[in-house]
Parts: C-alpha cells; structure tokens; sequence
C-alpha cells in the first residue's frame, strides 16, 4: 500500500523525514497552498509569495524525480483551503494505508494534527524534524532544573556536542564568544555594498500576482521581491555571503546605515526557515571559510553563534513552554501605535526600520532588537501584539523563532528567564551605531524638551515605571541609583516628560525626518 507525503510550506528540505524513504513508485506527495496558513495573522505580502513561489519550485522538482504529486494552489477553486480538507480530498482517491508527516514547527499547527489523527481512517504517521541540531527532548534536558536559560551555557553545550570551532576539545582561539569584537558602527562615509538579490523568475512573478489579487490588505509590498525561492538560488545566496560579506560581517554586525537595509548580514533566514537551507551546511561552509584563512575567527565565531547558538535556543524555549508567549512580566499593555503598520514616524530610526520592512519583509537583529523592540519595551507595549506584528512583518519570522525573541529578548515579558537584564536604552545607543540621528528631527543629545529624542525621555520613563521589579537587578545597579538620588518632584517631572515623548513619537510626520 502506498504513503500519502505530506510536505509543508516551511519544510522544503529533500532530507525532510517524511521524504527520506519515499518511493516514488508507490507513494504520493501532497503540498497544500494553504488559505488558513495564509490568512491567519494577515503575513507581509512578500512572505506569502515566497513560500508559494518556492513550494512550486520544490514540487516541480519532486516531479522531476518521478514522484506523484498532488498539489493544491491558492486559487484552484476545489482547494478547501486547510491541511485538514486537502488531507481529506487526497485520500478520497483511496490506496493510502498511512498519511506521513514531519512534525509542524508551531503549536497551532501541532494542534490540528493531534485532533486530525482521532479522525482519520488510516494511520498518521509523525516523524521528528532532525533538520536541527538539537531535537526538542535533548533542549529539555539541558532546561532541566534552571531557573533561567541563557543562551550563552547553551551555545557552549552545542558547540561541543557538534565540534564546530572547537580544537582538542577547547573552543578556538580560546575564547566562547568574540562578541566584544563585533561592535563597530558603520565607516563613516563607506558606501554600503551590493548585494545579490534574486529577479523573479515566471513562476514567481505569477504568485506575486496572485498575492496582489487575493491579499490586498495584507501588510507590505512585493516591488523590491528578490528572496531565494529555490535550493539553486539559496546556495548561490549563501556561497555570496561566505566569499564576499562574512569576512566584515563580525565588525559591523551591530551597525545600521540610512537608506541601507542589508550592509553584511547573511540574507538567508528565510530560506533556511523555509528549508532550502539547513543549519549544519550553513555551519560548515563558515568554519571553512575560517580554517582556510578567508574569514577572521570573530565574524565566524558571531555568524555560527546565530545558526548553533539563538536559532536552536529559541526553538528549544519555544517548544518547552507552549504557554511562554503569554507571560507579561513587566504589565505592559499599551497598543501598538500606528506607525507600526505605516512608518509615518518623525523618529527617523524607526522611520527607516520600518520603512524597510515594508519593503523588503526585512530588517536586520539590532533594527528589530534595539530600534523596533527597545521602542516597543520602553513605551510598554503589550507583548502580545508586539509578537503578532513581528509575526506578520517579516520574511524569515515563524512563531517558533519570533515569538521568544520578542518575549524575552526584545521586552523581558518572561521576567528574565531569557536575558538577565531587559534591554532598555536611550538615544545614545542608536547613536553610536548609526547615522540615523544626523538625519533626525530630534536632538539625541537633548534630554528633555520638544527637541529631545523621545528614546532619551521614554527610557527613564521606563526605569521610573518599573524600578519595584527591576531596581534589585545589579546589571541596572548604576542607572538606579541615579533614579534613587531623585526627589518625588523630580521623579513626577520624568513621568509627564516620558508621556510627552511618547505623544512626540506618534505625531504627525515631518517633512525634515525624512531627510528630505
């Protein structure tokens, strides 16, 4: 009897479980465009044209292969729209003795298949998704018995359990973590460097059309479209950075540049999130590049610290605790401001950061860490939808791998059990990372004032407003006891000077903050 293959929009791997054995003599393989995954939190419009556009190219090659293939576009009119409805259109064809699948990346997902298996009428068949370094049982042995998980204990675990950077059993170079290195801004005056962009094949151009048609109000635009969407492209994309920006890629990962989305970074989260890519050849290829002296040890070391270290920690955290996403530590409730969804800002970082997301479904860690999220923790957003617009915005973000990021990088909503100490920072930050403030409306060196930076202003605001929770925190030891040092008088002004910051970052956009 033969096996009905499910393959998911984010499981595009030829290594995938549920396709290792398959034959295609016997077996059939379903891929389902589907409108539930599609339209569940309304997802930027180049990340759905992404994932259809690769998963097209993914099935053709299957095709290629021999195999059969059912598979079930977004406009097909008999397509029901769900995992559940294409699963049971497929075995209305009969012959199937088991339905195979490799295990969802999301609880939600997870979900439906638990309540599908008491359903169907032949045998579901769940296989673990070891296109990860660490499977979910070994994350929960490490978690056993910590009252926090820093990422850093855990990095260390992986890096000796895979080898990677490590020399008789010592890490290389003889330090964990080459972080101190990698935290010079952009050279002032340096043009940023071009990066290889993909131009949309047909079979692309016709999903971009058909995302236009059928997700009008979805957030985003599709103009700037050039994600890999095949295993060709994501390797070529990969071998790119490698040869060209890994080597500068450590200095100045931390930096940010106006008008200059992608400096070095990688470019690749949304083909490995999708499959194209897996983690141990990413791995690979930088380690060689290290070993054959074409990349200096600190930008490897950064660059492997993302794949080995945060991908897999945050995937661990995800999976531990289904109800992490949940906690609001620090009773944040406010609702997202509206230039979230439109840029239309007079602060020029998030302006910029913003703005770029909507063209690209891309902003680099720190525009997301310390431009988007450190605004987003300083003003007290509510968690919850600070997640779900993280969730919709960007090309790579899948619940498993944003929603701890923001929970407990970005806002410290999980009271520390990520980060040690929330990471709050005033305009002086961004500052020195870029050249955003040159271009803004807003005086970074100004603490109070109509011309004061609003970060400047929210971010004693925020210490203010959370000193009960946070004050006994020895990393915020110095900042309060500058606060304790205050009068009641004082700490009141503090209080209206972070409101009226936060009524300046919302106000109408000036012409001046566009750098215009």
């Amino acid at each position: 009897m033969s096996a009905l293959r499910l393959v998911m929009g984010d499981q595009l791997s030829r290594s995938l479980a549920s396709l290792r054995d398959a034959d295609p003599a016997r077996d059939v393989i379903l891929m389902v465009e589907a409108a539930e995954e599609a339209r569940h939190i309304k997802h930027h419009k180049q990340k759905i044209a992404m994932i259809f556009a690769a998963m097209r190219h993914f099935a053709e090659g299957l095709r290629e292969e021999g195999f059969t293939l059912v598979y079930s576009k977004f406009d097909d009119p008999l397509n029901t729209g769900s995992f559940e409805g294409e699963i049971a259109r497929a075995l209305g064809q009969g012959g199937f003795s088991r339905l195979i699948i490799t295990e969802p990346s999301e609880w939600r997902v997870a979900d439906k298949f638990d309540a599908l298996a008491l359903l169907l009428p032949i045998t579901l068949e769940r296989r673990e998704d070891d296109r990860f370094f660490c499977s979910r049982d070994r994350f929960a042995e490490w978690a056993k018995g910590r009252k926090s998980f820093r990422m850093e204990f855990f990095y260390r675990a992986m890096r000796q359990e895979s080898g990677f950077l490590m020399e008789n059993g010592a890490p290389a170079g003889g330090a964990w973590n080459f972080d101190v290195e990698n935290r010079k801004p952009w050279p002032r005056g340096a043009p940023a460097p071009e990066r290889l962009r993909f131009e949309p094949d047909e079979v692309t151009r016709e999903v971009i059309a058909l995302v236009e048609r059928c997700f009008p109000d979805h957030f985003g635009e599709t103009a700037e479209f050039g994600w890999p969407v095949t295993r060709a492209q994501a390797l070529e994309a990969l071998d790119d950075f490698i040869r060209r920006h890994l080597p500068g890629f450590g200095d100045t990962q931390d930096a940010m540049k106006a008008d200059a989305p992608f400096l070095r970074h990688s470019l690749i989260a949304p083909a490995l999130n999708i499959g194209l890519l897996e983690p141990r050849e990413i791995c690979e290829r930088a380690q060689e590049a290290w070993r054959c002296g074409d990349a200096p040890l600190a930008s490897v070391e950064g660059f492997i610290r993302q794949i080995l270290g945060w991908r897999e920690y945050v995937r661990g955290l995800y999976w531990r605790d289904r109800d992490y996403g949940a906690s609001n530590a620090l009773n944040a409730y406010e609702e997202l401001p509206a230039f979230f969804w439109t840029g239309q800002t007079p602060m020029f970082c998030l302006s910029q950061s913003i703005g770029q997301t909507q063209s690209h479904a891309y902003a680099h860690h720190i525009q997301r860490l310390m431009v988007i999220g450190n605004f987003a923790l300083l003003a007290g957003l509510n968690p919850q939808a600070v997640q779900n617009w993280f969730h919709i915005v960007y090309a790579d973000a899948f619940e498993w791998v944003e929603l701890p990021n923001v929970q407990g990088m970005a806002l410290h909503a999980d009271g520390g059990l990520m980060a040690s100490k929330p990471y709050a920072a005033s305009g002086a930050y961004i500052d020195r990372m870029s050249d955003y403030c040159g271009r803004c409306q807003f005086k970074v060196k100004q603490k109070i004032g109509e011309q004061a930076c609003p970060f400047n202003a929210l971010y004693w605001g925020f210490l203010e407003r959370n000193k009960k929770r946070l004050a006994g925190n020895p990393r915020m030891a110095l900042p309060y006891r500058r606060l304790a040092s205050l009068s009641e008088a004082e700490l009141a002004d503090i209080r209206a000077e972070s409101e009226a910051a936060l009524a300046r970052a919302m106000a109408p956009l000036a012409q001046s903050s566009l750098g215009l």
